[in-house]
């Protein structure tokens, strides 16, 4: 029988830049991730964007990523994470995004240190966990760590093709003493609703994007441009709110 998922779930928006904070506010974000250069994945994001940030009425999270690449940090690397996530906590944002580690298991020494710099703030472990080659053994100590939720596509390469193991990541969570299974990666207006329901997720992630006027092939050709652009759509972003809310 399929579920029916919960009224009111919590959308998650990412964002990368100024108008993409200020459409998925508009239209109706409950949290945002706030990163820089989606198009890797999200890194971490400018002080001019952390700043604006800082008006938002809803909670906002940061990205804590200083490159793109693998998850695997060195000590100096660590210690520049360590000093954006102070910055974070000095700004008065509710949380952070973080993780560390590869397809041979999560850097738990990595997180830790990460963690206890980040004590006091909202703590989610972003898609690393995807490159593992299974999730759940994963889930109690990252709850021990102080995560409060794992972001994840279930290790598919969008969440509606993971239905199953992101259901069972929901199941396995909640029994661990509530930590939270976010699904993300691919997440539209068109799915969201069969996400949560096959899932029984109460929290999701999105972009809301939608392409932008195509770049000069010069701007591409320089590397000064992805070929296909994207930015926040504040009506999709409404279009998500009212799936998740089960309107």
């Amino acid at each position: 029988m399929t579920r029916q998922h919960a009224a009111g779930s919590c959308l998650e928006i990412c964002v990368d830049t100024h108008a993409g904070l200020n459409a998925a506010v508009k239209g109706g974000a409950d949290r945002i991730e706030l990163c820089s250069a989606l198009q890797v994945g999200g890194l971490s994001p400018s002080l001019a964007l952390l700043e604006a940030a800082c008006a938002s009425p809803v909670p906002v999270y940061v990205m804590v990523r200083p490159r793109d690449g693998g998850f695997r940090y060195d000590p100096v690397e660590l210690a520049g994470m360590e000093k954006e996530i102070a910055q974070v906590r000095e700004m008065g944002l509710a949380g952070v995004v973080f993780g560390a580690g590869d397809d041979t298991g999560l850097d738990f020494e990595a997180m830790r240190r990460l963690c206890t710099a980040a004590q006091g703030l909202g703590k989610t472990l972003h898609r690393v966990v995807d490159l593992l080659p299974e999730r759940l053994s994963i889930l109690d100590p990252v709850r021990q760590l102080g995560f409060e939720r794992i972001l994840t596509s279930g290790g598919g390469a969008k969440a509606i093709d993971a239905l199953s193991d992101i259901s069972c990541l929901v199941k396995a969570g909640s029994a661990s003493g509530g930590l939270t299974i976010m699904p993300g990666s691919g997440v539209t207006p068109e799915n969201v609703s069969t996400i949560l329901s096959a899932t029984g997720a109460r929290e999701v992630h999105a972009s809301a994007a939608v392409p932008v006027s195509t770049p000069s092939t010069r701007l591409v050709d320089l590397g000064f441009s992805a070929v296909s652009p994207k930015s926040v759509s504040e009506k999709n972003v409404r279009r998500l709110k009212a799936a998740v809310s089960g309107r």
